[in-house]
């Protein structure tokens, strides 16, 4: 018990070390970053420590397949969605229920306030910790979402560029049009804007914000990996996924979406930070505000989720390393963790 103990707080302190930049030097032994310990203690730790994750498109059976791999091999889920972070945001973003999670514990749901942006640098740092602390357990982390640049940060273990908010250029910027946002940024960073999403407006105000104080955004520095991991790419051919996509639209129409989002503005959520949050939010604004009628509402609504689900299918399709299959094929994807994990 001593010994597993020790393990698990090493693991936890090692990722908030990795995670701040920090360098940890355990008693009686060399400098660690980046990497665990060889020996602490009575504790030896050689292998590499394994993680799963499973993406795709929205509406693509991504958390149903999750909680089956996390039922079958021990694990933990973790969720890579850029707007599921966010309290109170639950139908408008498909969050998962308490009844369809079937006891898997599941992570970075609900850790930030809507009103207040919460970013892929501030996900990345806690997500390294939360799957620290589940090897530490001796439980499978799963990585399950959408946000093609979350999974990114963790699997390229990349580094990114710790620029803080500034608060009035942003009020500035917030005023722009997306059209005009696009020619600054263009301006400032002509590179950036071939790869950025020119249309979310929080993506082109934040590369703006890091390119105004540091002449242009980076380029992303890969880094080797402490884990080794397994990527399962979840789709269906464009007709079903199409028809997915609608029938989840009106499922969550009916299970009180428009009365989420005025729940959420009488607390406090301004219609402008719903429009920011984009997609449903950004059109339960515009409706409850009689800027679109009902059957606009749905229309455009749904193409608009179908662009955006062509938009991560562009972004995934980059990696050679996903392994792709529908979701239908679960006796697959097992036996393909099976290997994985036997290795």
């Amino acid at each position: 018990m001593v010994v597993a103990e020790e393990r698990r707080v090493w693991l936890v302190a090692l990722a908030f070390a990795q995670a701040s930049q920090v360098r940890l030097k355990p008693e009686g032994g060399s400098t660690a970053r980046g990497r665990f310990p060889q020996r602490i203690g009575p504790l030896f730790y050689n292998k590499m420590q394994k993680l799963i994750v499973i993406l795709g498109p929205t509406s693509g059976g991504k958390s149903d397949t999750a909680v089956k791999i996390a039922k079958k091999f021990d694990g933990e889920i973790i969720s890579a969605d850029s707007r599921q972070v966010y309290k109170g945001l639950d139908i408008g973003t498909g969050k998962i229920t308490k009844k369809e999670m079937r006891g898997i514990p599941h992570h970075m749901l609900d850790v930030a306030n809507p009103k207040k942006r919460f970013d892929v640098a501030m996900w990345q740092k806690q997500t390294k910790i939360i799957i620290a602390d589940i090897f530490a357990r001796g439980k499978l982390p799963i990585i399950c979402g959408g946000t093609g640049f979350y999974i990114q940060s963790i699997v390229d273990n990349l580094e990114l560029p710790e620029v803080p908010p500034n608060k009035k250029l942003r009020e500035k910027l917030e005023k722009k049009t997306l059209p005009e946002l696009i020619e600054i940024l263009k301006k400032l960073d002509p590179e950036k804007l071939k790869t950025i999403d020119t249309k979310n407006p929080v993506r082109l105000v934040r590369a703006i914000e890091i390119a105004t104080q540091l002449g242009s955004v980076p380029k992303l520095q890969k880094n080797n990996n402490d884990y080794e991991i397994l990527q399962i790419g979840l789709t269906f051919p464009d007709k079903i996924l199409k028809k997915r996509i609608f029938i989840r639209l009106r499922r969550r129409m009916k299970m009180g979406m428009l009365d989420e989002a005025r729940k959420l503005h009488k607390a406090g959520l301004s219609w402008k930070r719903m429009n920011e949050l984009g997609l449903e939010y950004r059109h339960m604004a515009l409706l409850l505000n009689n800027r679109m009628s009902r059957e606009e509402f749905i229309q455009k609504l749904n193409t608009e989720i179908w662009h955006y689900a062509r938009r991560q299918w562009q972004w995934f399709k980059r990696d050679k390393n996903i392994k792709w299959f529908s979701p239908t094929e679960i006796n697959k994807i097992e036996k393909e963790v099976e290997k994985f994990m036997k290795k």
